[in-house]
């Protein structure tokens, strides 16, 4: 390919990303439908088994210990450096950031900034929910089991159910839910599917997991993707409520308006019993007509409150501006007079230098 092809295919890329388009109508709202009641409701039911199942010490629990004995890193060894690299798909950190990235594209793009408050709500209740059990069973992993055939429950663990696993299914899943055509969510959801079943089987396989907290992340991460139309109304208000206080700011910035704590920390400085006030300067003959005022104490002030603060010059010693043309010959001494020599006025002028 030439490189006047590249240049050109760059191009056309650039200009349709300058073209910003309006949030696109077809862009709807999932809904809390029948379909997705029943789901979310069997969800659930597996969820409550696999607690169930666990607390009571069930097969399921035998599973656990049967495939940690089994070591499936043992087994298969060189594929241990490449699942390492696939299970940070489901820490929290990198992939929170990834799909945070991409879901601020899309809200500068579509101009609005429900795809980045979806991710909050979802990863807000993902911590809290997932969280909670964590530390309210406190089951210890398999690295740390002390009893053969025990649950390991209540001894203090956090590994049930599965972080990796919950997180995975809504950080991923959320950009199904998030798509905007019914073909890109399908494809979306098989994605989100393949990565966190993926995620879940590799932390089994490191030993990091019981097969027990992997289904049970599942079950927790589904949870939250099905419940989220609930939570519409909230990130909707959210999202007007951020928008206004924009507005607000702006209209703020545009007026020229200063903060209340800046007004009220200027006020002491702009009332009557400052430590400055304006007095007008007298003019000596020669000089031009607009003479700046002069700052004296407030107690040789006339009495009149100033509108702002003026600049400091030493009393009685007034900031004058000298005229750009030649001035003419002064008559008398442009020093004002002082009372220490109101007896010397009318005799000769002292030397430059002498006593």
């Amino acid at each position: 390919m030439r490189t006047d092809q590249i240049l050109t295919r760059l191009e056309r890329v650039f200009a349709r990303l300058d073209r910003e388009p309006e949030r696109p109508a077809h862009l709807q709202t999932p809904q809390m439908s029948r379909h997705r009641v029943v789901l979310l409701g069997s969800t659930l039911a597996f969820y409550l088994a696999i607690v169930v199942a666990v607390l009571t010490t069930s097969w399921l629990v035998r599973l656990d210990w049967q495939i940690m004995f089994f070591r499936p890193y043992e087994q298969w060894p060189q594929l241990h450096a490449f699942l390492d690299y696939l299970v940070v798909l489901g820490q929290r950190g990198p992939t929170a950031v990834m799909v945070a990235a991409w879901l601020g594209w899309r809200s500068w793009r579509q101009h609005t900034l429900r795809p980045l408050i979806t991710l909050g709500v979802a990863l807000l209740l993902l911590n809290v929910t997932v969280g909670s059990v964590k530390l309210g069973l406190g089951r210890l992993g398999p690295h740390y089991a002390t009893e053969i055939g025990s649950a390991e429950l209540f001894a203090g663990g956090d590994i049930f159910p599965s972080g990796h696993t919950a997180n995975a299914v809504v950080t991923w899943g959320i950009l199904a839910y998030l798509a905007s055509t019914v073909v890109t969510r399908r494809v979306l959801s098989v994605v989100s599917a393949v990565v966190s079943l993926s995620v879940g089987a590799t932390t089994v396989y490191l030993g990091t997991h019981w097969v027990s907290d992997v289904l049970l992340g599942w079950s927790a991460g589904l949870l939250i993707l099905l419940a989220l139309p609930w939570f519409e109304p909230l990130i909707a208000r959210t999202e007007a409520y951020v928008f206004d206080v924009r507005e607000m700011l702006r209209r703020r910035a545009e007026t020229g308006r200063m903060p209340a704590p800046v007004v009220s920390a200027l006020t002491p400085l702009l009332s009557a019993g400052g430590k400055w006030q304006l007095k007008p300067v007298t003019r000596a003959p020669g000089e031009p007509a607009a003479v700046p005022a002069a700052a004296v104490p407030a107690g040789a002030a006339t009495g009149h409150s100033p509108a702002h603060r003026p600049a400091v010059h030493p009393a009685n010693r007034p900031h004058l501006i000298r005229s750009e043309r030649t001035p003419v010959t002064p008559v008398g001494s442009r020093r004002p007079p002082h009372t220490e020599r109101a007896g010397t006025r009318g005799t000769a002028a002292r030397p430059v230098a002498g006593g």
